[in-house]
């Protein structure tokens, strides 16, 4: 029989446990704490129990629901990249950031970009993941489990996580409520102490959970991978979009603001003589006029699915400049962990 996973419980429900066992409520504390603020998942770690209750939820649940398989460090030693297994064998694979700070900060951003899915079934035509198919969602616990990996590792460097992508593998949007249940035990005053606006959501434009993300007045910061200006475009490369058209997906964002006021984030794959056109730069411009919003552009990452090539620098800047003359925040991201297939859209299954 397989073991529950103990990230999978929020605190309520693992108090509800241990008040079966007969354990006085503070318990449940020191185990919430050892496992989000000390990151502790072996039973001699957790010193402040009883032995008989260590052993109790050891063999009662699963400490280890994720299984590193490689490890792959860019040459450059910004970006690591892991491939895990999952326990019924699925894969997944969660990148490490590193941005440096200011010389007088102990330590720069140390992002994040988690997988949500084993595989992907918006199929994405640029995205490995998407050219995978989908496996299944992850669960809530799953998810935390990337973070709780990653937080143990720079721990013991003197470091901490400091931002959450939701940009991996999978469509966070597609699996609801399990993200979300994720980042409200990260946010726990009580558990990562991870504040809302350190988490980053990415969605192909799921109208449906936009629209119920929007009622919900997160502070969770929301990006859209939009890609493409025209219907025509963006449905050859995002099937979803056949579904949710670009005006009905920018109605439902402009929603989101005016009921917010939170920023948008907009990405965009800059495919050379595809979507790197002044045409495209323009119909987007007249998609966002008016809207809080931020567009960040890259540069193509390539794939063994697709044939499509990166724009080079001076189209780049080209697109960014009428975006901004259009009164467009712009930034044209730096590539990251492209010599390990981590950058964007690159994130698959292959070992090694």
């Amino acid at each position: 029989m397989t073991k529950p996973i103990i990230f999978d419980f929020t605190q309520a429900e693992l108090a509800a446990v241990l008040k079966t066992w007969g354990e006085p409520r503070f318990r449940v504390k020191q185990i919430w704490q050892g496992l989000y603020q000390s990151y502790w998942n072996q039973p001699d770690q957790f010193t402040n129990l009883p032995q008989k209750l260590r052993d109790k939820l050891f063999s009662h649940y699963n400490f280890y629901p994720l299984q590193a398989v490689t490890t792959q460090n860019s040459t450059d030693g910004e970006t690591q990249k892991i491939l895990f297994r999952l326990s019924d064998g699925r894969p997944i694979e969660t990148v490490r950031m590193k941005y440096d700070g200011s010389p007088n900060s102990r330590q720069g951003r140390r992002t994040l970009c988690i997988s949500t899915q084993s595989g992907c079934a918006m199929g994405c035509t640029f995205c490995a993941t998407g050219q995978m198919g989908f496996g299944r969602n992850l669960t809530s616990g799953e998810i935390v489990a990337q973070i709780l990996y990653y937080a143990r590792q720079l721990g013991s460097q003197g470091e901490r996580v400091t931002n959450v992508v939701f940009m991996g593998m999978g469509e966070p949007f597609h699996n609801y409520d399990n993200v979300m249940a994720a980042i409200d035990r990260l946010n726990d005053p009580e558990g990562l102490k991870l504040g809302a606006r350190r988490f980053t959501i990415s969605t192909v434009g799921l109208i449906p959970a936009i629209r119920r993300f929007t009622a919900e007045n997160r502070q969770v910061n929301l990006a859209v991978s939009i890609h493409a200006a025209d219907d025509a475009l963006r449905a050859s490369m995002l099937p979803v979009n056949n579904r949710y058209p670009i005006a009905d997906l920018m109605a439902a964002l402009r929603d989101y603001v005016d009921t917010t006021r939170r920023r948008i984030t907009f990405e965009w794959a800059l495919i050379q003589g595809v979507t790197d056109t002044p045409e495209q730069a323009h119909k987007l411009a007249a998609h966002l006029k008016g809207l809080l919003a931020h567009v960040n552009v890259i540069p193509l990452n390539p794939t063994e699915g697709f044939s499509g090539q990166a724009t080079t620098r001076q189209r780049a800047q080209a697109f960014k400049s009428i975006l901004e003359k259009n009164n467009i925040a712009c930034t044209i991201r730096v590539r990251r962990g492209i010599d390990i297939q981590a950058g964007c859209g690159q994130l698959a299954s292959q070992e090694g």
